[in-house]
């Protein structure tokens, strides 16, 4: 690393809040299908013109604006990922990503007194945050479930567990990609209108259920082929995190198989980048999670009752890994 680059780094979020700040005023959904002047787009949003035009020039230097003249409109890629009349729209985890910067702006204060500085998104949040929280990983995972569910053989499996599953994404296709199979997103109450909304959207209400209860200390019911969490224990301790394991592994059918997505770190945990910075991410926002390595996870599945533990060779995002272990017969 150089001076320059150095200064890069430290001065990266200037980049992050000024597309957080478009995506928060909507710009690219009234930018998508006709370009307009800055004075036009001041009226409907009700901006100052001043401020605005900087704001228009700044993402236009970012490459998610063009101008025209004195007119703007979004590229082709801002108009299918920023604008919220797409099908494609990512702007629920960007504003996700949003309400984590006050927390992460006191990141010393977390590190002073290791605990969070911020409520937790999925708990303790408004609304407006627990939407963007829930829709933020269904972005996320419709990005990759698709893959991940044509890659893992669930033939002769009947039914699924979505533990923590949010807004169902990956209980979804799961069950796309496995007509005979039928699946339970288990999750807090708030989760629920998320869940169905979704769910239906999908055509799937017949085939996925969901149950509201809390992972700790609710019953997960018994009798599934498949339990699949998803991005989980790093929100947790790591003997909360087996507490969860050993749950899963009890409403499992002999035979069935525990399936765990993580962002898993490198054994000595320097490694990946993006899991070592969202180890303390958690550090930021829970009270007790952190990003764990593979062999942290396999030990806890070991310690379930899990044989045949081993890392599916997927390549995923972000250091992103699929942990399996199959329940004694």
């Amino acid at each position: 690393m150089n001076v320059p680059e150095l200064l890069q780094m430290s001065s990266s979020y200037w980049n992050t809040c000024t597309l957080h700040a478009g995506v928060k005023l909507d710009i690219f959904s009234h930018l998508a299908d006709k370009q307009m002047t800055t004075a036009d787009l001041a009226q409907i949003i009700t901006a100052d013109e001043r401020g605005l035009e900087m704001l228009l020039h700044g993402l236009t230097a970012l490459d998610l604006l063009q101008k025209e003249g004195n007119s703007f409109k979004c590229t082709a890629f801002s108009a299918s990922y920023l604008s919220k009349s797409s099908e494609s729209y990512m702007g629920h985890i960007i504003m996700h990503h949003h309400y984590l910067v006050e927390g992460w702006s006191h990141l010393d204060e977390a590190v002073l007194r290791g605990g969070p500085v911020r409520k937790s998104s999925s708990h303790g949040t408004g609304e407006k945050e627990r939407e963007s929280f829930l829709m933020g990983m269904f972005n996320l995972a419709s990005l990759i479930a698709p893959r991940i569910a044509a890659q893992i053989d669930l033939k002769g499996r009947h039914r699924l567990l979505d533990l923590a599953g949010g807004p169902g994404t990956y209980a979804i296709h799961f069950c796309k990609e496995n007509p005979d199979l039928k699946a339970v997103v288990f999750d807090l109450p708030t989760t629920r209108p998320f869940a169905e909304q979704t769910v239906q959207r999908f055509g799937l209400s017949e085939r996925i259920a969901f149950s509201a209860g809390d992972i700790l200390s609710d019953d997960l019911g018994t009798g599934f082929d498949v339990v699949w969490i998803s991005h989980l224990l790093h929100s947790e301790s790591p003997a909360n995190s087996s507490a969860i394991v050993d749950k899963a592994v009890k409403a499992l059918n002999p035979g069935g198989l525990l399936l765990i997505q993580e962002f898993i770190l490198h054994d000595d945990k320097t490694a990946p980048l993006f899991p070592a910075l969202f180890s303390l991410n958690m550090l930021v926002g829970t009270q007790s999670g952190q990003a764990y390595s593979q062999q942290e996870i396999a030990a806890i599945m070991a310690g379930a009752g899990l044989t045949d533990i081993k890392r599916l060779p997927l390549d995923l995002p972000n250091g992103a890994g699929v942990m399996v272990g199959t329940s004694a017969d």
